[in-house]
């Protein structure tokens, strides 16, 4: 992808692509009326044991209990209250992604939420899930390239990003790393202004944000509010979450929404929030932030002597809510109903992709392969696969074509390492991007099938490369067959296994989606695999032969054993007395000549391991 052609564009938002308006052109006014949300546990099992809870009387909890508002565009509703309220409960259900037991009313200019406003609804986690390896840059422009319109131009679209970088104040980090865990960086306040940035390309209508200052110092979470500030002047509408603003912070916001275990004790500007209290009977003992004060309150704690009992704080604060605030908001939401807003576009004129399917593979590989290529060649895997193979050739240096036993047990070897080092590294694939994948389809980004083929296309020839560097070196140090034919087969099944595994390791990953627990799986099925490959166990009972023949080690071990041997082969077993290699114990109990049946096998489970995945992952984040 060529980035430098957004370095040559001017970024300065007055000359930045027409295409981009700082102001929407589409306002979108969010009504919710009466949201109720219902979580009824699994009363049968233990969600972590397969074994019968301890008691089927689990009741079910209400987290949300008929929760109403309504944000005009021009306005930023900040939604407070303690951890557990329902804060972010709220937020998924009015950005239209909570399924499930969900009751009441929630409109988008009197409409419910649909393809198009998916389209113009903008959403940043509490977590901010980048790729650590990527540029700032390059993932503005990657995000450009999946959600912007297929109308537009690449280079319209590179513009795009380069001026929502200036907009939010990137331009002095653009071309570094966005970091994350143990890789180095852009500093967190940036790295959530990034994640806002993906969602402003697509300048949307209506923006979520959850808990956007979490961990942030107060000066960086200003700058963060003030930009949001900036972008609800221009007609959007804004709602976030927020947990314990400072006072500063919180007179930007032009409503609040304070709950109290899932009640509503508070809606209405943020201006008037001190004085509503102070005529219910609550205010502060002394000056302290309006935000920390709501919080006290929202806890049941109250300044008010006779009130030391929680419960009854709240309870009255529940009460001279629905006394003060909730008739005149109902009668506001009802203006609101006859006022007719402009309803958003035809869903017919919305294409359900921005973008063809090979133009989501193309972007997905080229971004799967710069991320990738950190993992797959990091110095430590080097180093390890290095090492294995200079020890793996000085411990069968120059193996003698007469000791047979150690010939077949350096391809067992190759077998085994080849089958499991692939499989257990790709087991982490899908989990370690369950969240990236979520956020992303959620979003309408890409089809899930663009992102299974790029993500498999963009990790082989990265995954390749070391098992060539491994049996190019250690096949000739071991001293087996030296002529290239033999070499070649030999590397062909070993990079064909490496395939196979990988697609075994895939699947496990995407059927559990939990590291430990797909970890554990792979261990079993792989030993498994290894013990009923023929090369440990020579006398199998009948009832559990079959486990060969569903082995991925049986059928590599079968292919490298006839990439060494023919069936006329022979080698020295005694003094000048020389005997067939096919009747040696350890080859005459797989047999040599089925060279077309394990190819076919391993053909199979390739196609059929990487559908197992592909289906197991339709699960995940939005539908297909």
């Amino acid at each position: 992808m060529d980035l430098e052609l957004g370095r040559t564009l001017r970024v300065e938002d007055e000359e930045a692509p027409s295409i981009f308006r700082k102001e929407t052109d589409r306002p979108v006014t969010l009504k919710f009326v009466e949201v109720k949300y219902l979580i009824k546990p699994n009363k049968t099992k233990n969600r972590c044991s397969i074994w019968p809870a301890s008691s089927t009387n689990v009741p079910d909890r209400l987290i949300l209990k008929g929760i109403s508002g309504v944000v005009y565009p021009g306005e930023m509703l900040a939604m407070l209250g303690p951890s557990g309220s329902g804060k972010t409960t709220l937020l998924t259900a009015l950005g239209g992604r909570l399924h499930g037991h969900l009751s009441g009313s929630v409109t988008y200019n009197d409409m419910p939420f649909s393809k198009s406003m998916t389209r113009n609804t903008g959403f940043v986690t509490q977590d901010d899930d980048l790729y650590p390896h990527l540029t700032v840059t390059e993932t503005l422009v990657y995000t450009a390239r999946l959600r912007l319109p297929r109308k537009i131009s690449k280079e319209e679209k590179v513009g795009l990003a380069m001026a929502v970088i200036s907009l939010l104040g990137l331009t002095h980090c653009k071309d570094s790393i966005i970091g994350g865990g143990l890789v180095r960086g852009i500093s967190g306040g940036e790295r959530k202004r990034v994640s806002i940035g993906q969602e402003m390309l697509i300048n949307p209508s209506l923006l979520f944000l959850d808990e956007p200052t979490s961990g942030l110092d107060s000066t960086t979470a200003q700058k963060i509010v003030s930009t949001l500030e900036e972008l609800a002047a221009g007609g959007r509408t804004i709602i976030m979450t927020i947990h314990q603003p400072s006072s500063r912070i919180f007179y930007m916001f032009h409503k609040v929404l304070l709950l109290s275990d899932g009640y509503p004790i508070y809606f209405g500007k943020g201006s008037d929030t001190m004085d509503y209290f102070e005529g219910v009977g609550q205010s502060p003992g002394v000056p302290m932030n309006p935000a920390d004060f709501l919080l006290d309150l929202a806890n049941g704690i109250s300044s008010v002597e006779s009130q030391s009992d929680r419960t009854e704080v709240k309870g009255l604060l529940v009460s001279a809510y629905q006394d003060n605030i909730g008739n005149e908001l109902n009668n506001e939401l009802s203006v609101v109903v006859e006022s007719g807003m402009i309803a958003t576009k035809d869903q017919k004129e919305i294409s359900r992709w921005s973008a063809t399917w090979r133009e989501e593979f193309i972007v997905l590989l080229q971004r799967g392969m710069k991320e990738g290529k950190h993992s797959s060649f990091s110095g430590l895997r080097i180093s390890q696969i290095l090492f294995v193979t200079f020890f793996t050739g000085f411990l069968w240096w120059q193996s003698d074509s007469s000791h047979i036993q150690d010939q077949t047990g350096i391809l067992f070897f190759y077998t085994t390492f080849w089958v499991l080092l692939p499989m257990f590294q790709a087991i982490f694939t899908f989990p370690q991007e369950r969240k990236m994948l979520t956020k992303e389809r959620s979003s309408g980004m890409y089809r899930l099938s663009s992102y299974f083929m790029a993500k498999t296309c963009s990790d082989l020839p990265m995954e390749l490369v070391l098992p060539t560097v491994f049996i190019t070196i250690s096949y000739w140090m071991a001293g087996l067959k030296p002529t290239f034919p033999n070499f070649f087969q030999t590397l062909f099944v070993i990079l064909l296994t490496v395939v196979v595994g990988q697609g075994m390791g895939l699947s496990l990953g995407a059927l559990i989606m939990d590291q430990k627990a797909a970890t554990t799986l792979g261990s079993i099925c792989s030993l498994t695999f290894l013990l009923s490959a023929g090369y440990y166990v020579q006398h199998v009972p009948v009832f559990v032969s079959w486990v060969k023949y569903i082995s991925i080690t049986h059928y590599t071990y079968l292919l490298l054993l006839d990439s060494q041997f023919a069936i006329d082969d022979t080698y020295l077993c005694g003094k000048q007395e020389y005997c067939l290699v096919r009747d040696f114990p350890t080859i005459k109990l797989v047999g040599l000549g089925h060279v077309g049946t394990s190819l076919m096998a391993l053909l199979m489970m390739l196609v059929g391991f990487r559908l197992i995945a592909y289906v197991a992952l339709t699960r995940i984040g939005a539908k297909s």
